[in-house]
């Protein structure tokens, strides 16, 4: 099985890597010990201070302290189609990075589908987009790993056709019965029949409601680039997470290594190029 490398790094931001290094460590410990065995994949989180040091062969999770405008995070794809994704540090920074983690992991050019029973009355067969986090992404369903908080996540039989009092369907037992959402969650699906993107969310109000989405604006086959662009602002207000902490920094640096080789400076600079795409600047 091929190892998938995830950096988590930091970007314009007055993280520290004293601070960096712990959040990565609990993020490896989530993926190798809870994810892992569900989703039968294997990965590598590590820290890094900038950019420049990120190994060619590594995701990134850049952590910045101001990404303009909200909707800019989550996942994107830069120009070689490639996944990277933003977080803005601030108030749940630490449960924003854990859920790009593993929505990286469950799928890392977001367009993963699968197929199932419409929760929509009358709606029939649809096609669901994987998003492990999304359903159960309140910070009132994490939990804390090594004193950090990550998200909760839905396992693979969050789209079993039937519910069964035997089964897990989010690692916290969170989520009870197959396509369950809960409150500040969504789940996104498409519906072929009516060539239409549908939404079931609960960001407000005593239930979840469903919504039909206006046409996505796909690029590339990336369906959840589009998806996080008309709902992730949306999420964090609703979770709390929108402000951004006041700066500060770690009390220790850990030294990195000169990375002077074109190629990595390079790399770095069609990250940033794609940054500043993806955040309107």
């Amino acid at each position: 099985m091929l190892t998938k490398l995830l950096a988590l790094v930091s970007e314009e931001s007055a993280i520290g890597m004293a601070e960096l290094s712990k959040v990565a460590a609990a993020l490896q410990k989530q993926v190798t010990r809870d994810f892992a065995p569900l989703w039968k994949v294997e990965a590598d989180v590590g820290a890094y201070e900038r950019l420049e040091d990120v190994p060619l062969d590594y995701w990134p999770v850049i952590v910045k302290d101001d990404i303009g405008d909200p909707s800019a995070a989550g996942y994107h794809e830069d120009d070689h189609g490639q996944p990277f994704a933003l977080v803005q540090y601030g108030q749940g920074w630490t449960l924003t990075a854990s859920h790009e983690v593993l929505e990286m992991l469950g799928d890392p050019f977001g367009r993963r589908l699968v197929a199932g029973q419409s929760p929509k009355r009358g709606q029939g067969r649809v096609k669901f987009l994987v998003e492990v986090c999304d359903p159960c992404e309140s910070e009132t369903y994490a939990y804390t790993v090594n004193g950090v908080q990550v998200s909760d996540f839905y396992t693979p039989h969050y789209f079993d056709p039937l519910a069964s009092p035997t089964v897990r369907y989010s690692f916290r037992d969170a989520i009870r019965e197959p396509r369950q959402v809960m409150r500040d969650g969504y789940l996104s699906w498409y519906d072929p029949a009516t060539r239409s993107w549908w939404q079931r969310t609960w960001f407000g109000g005593s239930k979840p409601a469903d919504r039909h989405l206006a046409k996505l604006n796909i690029v590339n086959g990336n369906i959840r680039a589009a998806i996080d662009r008309i709902t992730v602002a949306k999420t964090m207000a609703a979770m709390g997470r929108a402000g951004p902490l006041n700066p500060r920094r770690g009390a220790a640096m850990m030294a990195a290594a000169p990375a002077n080789e074109a190629a990595f400076v390079n790399r770095a600079e069609d990250l940033r190029a794609s940054m500043r795409r993806v955040m309107g600047r």
